[in-house]
């Protein structure tokens, strides 16, 4: 059978977000909504503020010993957290 220009509504919501060049800020949101849940809670205690622009995501800690100690992994963060929102969100992570 087919479709003819029957979509499901995920078909559609996609169609809608690709066409209008949504589809990144949406994945940036998720990215950002994921930090949570990718490095824990013990980190997140110490993150003040999460953002991105120009592919980079930028962190504030409020620990300098955190902050070290997480800039020894920057390439395994940007990994997993690209993973997590199953797209190419980020190149790179900057703590401050």
């Amino acid at each position: 059978m087919s479709k003819g220009n029957e979509f499901t509504l995920k078909e559609a919501i996609d169609q809608l977000l690709q066409t209008y060049k949504l589809d990144g800020k949406l994945n940036e949101v998720k990215l950002m909504n994921s930090w949570e849940q990718i490095m824990g809670p013990a980190i997140q205690k110490y993150t003040r503020n999460l953002y991105i622009n120009s592919r980079v995501l930028y962190v504030e800690l409020s620990s300098a010993p955190l902050r070290e100690e997480l800039s020894y992994g920057r390439s395994k963060i940007v990994k997993m957290l690209n993973e997590a929102v199953g797209a190419s969100v980020i190149d790179d992570v900057v703590l401050r």
